[in-house]
């Protein structure tokens, strides 16, 4: 279970990271919710820390959730102060440890076509295996595909 310090952490990241018009930050309410389940997971990453779990100031959090063998990766933030720092490689380098260490094989996630952090996922491991047409709809109407990458563990 996640503390509050831990949730208000998680949802100050958010509101920084997450651009309005992509419509992609949660509430609240859905990451609490989601934490209250077992299978899902949150990791922090602090300024100037190799690992999460330092104390610190939180410029950094993954959301997973776990089915069996597999685990998606659900959000993955960084504080916009603190990128190009390595911090994302370092916030998947530490989901992929913990998700290993529960038995984990394979990671997934889901994102926008047109999401730069592409990039991030492509240099950590992680390759496209599918694309659903015209599966997000930005604050404007516009209409963007979802492409699923997966990596082994």
């Amino acid at each position: 279970m996640t503390t509050d310090d831990e949730l208000d952490a998680i949802m100050a990241v958010m509101q920084s990271a997450f651009d309005p018009h992509w419509r992609e930050a949660w509430t609240r309410a859905q990451v609490r919710d989601s934490l209250a389940m077992p299978t899902t997971h949150a990791l922090l990453i602090q300024a100037g820390s190799p690992a999460p779990g330092v104390e610190g100031d939180t410029v950094g959090f993954t959301l997973s959730r776990q089915g069996a063998d597999e685990e998606e990766l659900l959000l993955i933030a960084v504080d916009p102060d603190f990128r190009g720092r390595g911090m994302g490689t370092r916030l998947i380098a530490n989901l992929a440890a913990a998700s290993k260490a529960r038995g984990v094989r394979r990671l997934f996630l889901e994102m926008r076509a047109n999401n730069p952090a592409q990039n991030l996922y492509r240099r950590s491991g992680f390759k496209p295996i599918g694309v659903r047409p015209s599966y997000y709809r930005a604050l404007d109407g516009q209409s963007i595909d979802a492409i699923t990458f997966a990596r082994e563990l």
